[in-house]
């Protein structure tokens, strides 16, 4: 007799679990693919608005040294950052260098590099008329609006020149001297100052990179005088003023930036909104140093019980007699038995002197 065999049919329960299962992994092998397809049109966004944006830079610059694409200019900034992490890992164990006549060469170049920017923004900004009310950007080739584009190139170039600061700092071994102000300062000032020249080389812009221009003559004159030696820096009084410049400069800038928006003015408002903000963080970093370093009053360090001064007895330093070296233990104590030598001598030699004197 022949046998049948049946087989069991999966229950729906089973086929349940199954589809839901084959659910979840569909679900989760469409998210990787969902946020690749999120990336890539990020990327082909921000792509299609920097060509836009190229559309309308300014045409006079584009041939320039650094001004064809950003990419020059970020590889610069990058390789500071890079140096700022490799350099003291590279000084750590070796001798810290002087360059003494380096850096009066490099101040005072400084000093004559920034006197030329400031020169050449006054004189070209007052032979085209320009106002310091709202001056909007003219992109033609008039002699004095290029004198202009040239003059904030080179201050954007300068800007560059001063990662030299840092290097010099972490080849000297002042490791305090490269705060995150100082980084901070000179990392965004170039790198954000390549959009300025990009895309408003006058305008407005010149108010701004004239007035830095100035101050940096009269900081430059103080690291290279304060670079001469200890016989020039007795007469540099001046440090803590130039902060407050600095700070002044802030201020003025976020009052200008305001009375041109105020007033409407022919200049891009996004970019008068992102420097009140660029300005608002100086500041408050500026404003912090300056607080830190000339208007906190340093705690006076408790001296520690080793260090205290044991009251006189008998007129001896220490409680001690001569002859007794200077007795001190740990913890700040004179030994027992040594003072109370000390204090039975004294007391002995009063007595002595006392009964003498009524004789």
């Amino acid at each position: 007799m022949r046998m049948r065999t049946t087989t069991s049919s999966p229950s729906a329960q089973q086929r349940s679990e199954e589809v839901a299962e084959r659910y979840l992994w569909t679900r989760v092998l469409q998210i990787p693919t969902a946020k690749m397809e999120i990336a890539t049109h990020l990327i082909n966004d921000t792509i299609n608005v920097y060509k836009w944006a190229l559309t309308i830079a300014d045409k006079r610059v584009e041939k320039w040294p650094l001004m064809e694409n950003p990419l020059p200019t970020l590889a610069i900034s990058s390789s500071y950052l890079l140096f700022l992490w490799l350099g003291p890992k590279y000084m750590q164990n070796r001798e810290h260098f002087q360059l003494k006549k380096t850096l009066i060469v490099y101040n005072f170049s400084m000093v004559i590099f920034n006197f030329f920017i400031c020169k050449e923004l006054f004189l070209a900004a007052r032979a085209a008329g320009y106002s310091y009310i709202c001056q909007s950007v003219d992109y033609s080739d008039d002699p004095n609006e290029v004198r202009i584009a040239a003059a904030l190139w080179w201050y954007f170039i300068s800007k560059g020149v001063e990662y030299l600061d840092t290097v010099f700092f972490i080849l000297r071994k002042k490791f305090n001297q490269v705060s995150f102000l100082h980084v901070y300062h000179h990392c965004t000032m170039f790198t954000l100052w390549w959009i300025g020249i990009k895309w408003v080389a006058g305008g407005q812009s010149f108010f701004g990179a004239h007035m830095n221009a100035a101050i940096h003559v009269l900081m430059y004159l103080y690291y290279g005088l304060a670079s001469c030696g200890p016989k020039i820096q007795k007469y540099l009084w001046w440090k803590k003023y130039l902060t407050i410049i600095q700070m002044i400069q802030f201020h003025v800038t976020i009052g200008h930036t305001a009375l041109s928006l105020y007033t409407d003015c022919d200049f891009p408002h996004w970019m008068h909104y992102a420097l009140i903000g660029y300005a608002l963080t100086f500041i408050a970093l500026f404003g912090n140093f300056y607080y830190q370093t000339y208007r906190r009053t340093p705690r006076q360090p408790r001296e520690p019980k080793a260090s205290r001064i044991i009251p006189h007895y008998n007129g001896v330093s220490n409680g001690l007699p001569k002859g007794l070296g200077s007795g001190v233990v740990a913890g700040g104590r004179v030994e027992e038995k040594e003072r109370q030598s000390g204090l039975e001598n004294g007391n002995g030699r009063r007595k002595r002197k006392g009964r003498a004197k009524r004789e």
